[in-house]
């Protein structure tokens, strides 16, 4: 959050709970710029009965309550970081910001859910609100799927993508995703806009694995199993939707923040790991 007559280096990030019933009183006195980043994303051991229900709680109700919390106390922009699912989880043809929402899951739904009541608020009250719709981020703090594999082939674990040679996906370092949003609290055209962001670099499943191997020092143990197979298993177990972001295609067209913003990465794909990594090991 931006108060009034500061700079950019002078940004408050604050961290209580996302609820419905959340004051934010305190938190927005004298701010311009709010950046929402906060989500209840992809739980791994799921334990609610009714895991929409708890999405909608925290990503739409609980966003909703700080939007218009935020326009009483005259905050001028809102920037809200959604999900490139709210597109769905695979391509044949480069999402943009005009695909049609197909969310791939309760995650994603709330988002898209959430993007409708930001509209709405926008309309009803001339609240500036961005939407940025990243694909998976990537860089030191990341969680879900990149965690993961950071894990594992940190633990020399044998990985089974040797085969997975001919997908493409976007993903998003997160030093671009900063500069990104950045420019979003910023520049006047991004009001009223929605924007999908990447780095511009789309890499299948093998090759981004084998970079984050490189960067950690290491030579990853691909095995070679046909994706027809590992959906097949995924399948079985119930989870053919992480094969989908694992195996499919998922790309996105980044014109809208190049033409419209003259947005640039910042870092390359490399380059973020080399960071990421490189810190990691200061630290132990």
């Amino acid at each position: 959050m931006r108060r009034f007559g500061e700079g950019i280096a002078d940004i408050a990030v604050v961290k209580p709970v996302l609820a419905l019933d959340t004051d934010w009183a305190m938190e927005l006195a004298g701010v311009e710029i709010v950046v929402h980043v906060a989500a209840r994303v992809h739980v791994l051991r799921e334990t609610s009965a009714d895991p929409l229900a708890e999405f909608r709680r925290v990503n739409v109700d609980g966003t909703l309550n700080l939007a218009r919390q935020a326009v009483a106390a005259g905050v001028r922009r809102f920037v809200f970081v959604s999900t490139v699912g709210v597109h769905g989880s695979i391509t044949d043809t480069l999402f943009t910001e005009d695909s049609p929402a197909r969310p791939n899951g309760d995650y994603a739904l709330s988002k898209w859910e959430a993007e409708q009541g930001l509209r709405e608020i926008a309309l009803t009250t001339g609240l500036e609100v961005v939407i940025v719709r990243p694909p998976l981020v990537y860089g030191a703090g990341a969680s879900g799927n990149f965690d993961t594999l950071s894990r594992w082939l940190g633990a020399h674990r044998p990985l089974p993508f040797g085969c997975i040679t001919s997908n493409q996906r976007s993903y998003i370092a997160i030093d671009n995703l900063v500069s990104f949003l950045v420019l979003c609290t910023e520049h006047p055209a991004a009001a009223g806009q929605r924007f999908l962001i990447s780095d511009g670099d789309d890499v299948s499943t093998r090759v981004f694995v084998e970079r984050i191997a490189h960067a950690q020092g290491l030579s990853p143990r691909l095995l070679p199993v046909p994706a027809a197979w590992m959906r097949f298993v995924a399948r079985l177990l119930g989870k053919l939707e992480v094969a989908d972001r694992l195996l499919g295609n998922l790309q996105v067209d980044i014109s809208r923040a190049r033409d419209l913003l003259d947005w640039r990465p910042v870092v390359t794909m490399e380059e973020q790991l080399a960071k990421m990594f490189i810190s990691m090991r200061g630290r132990q």
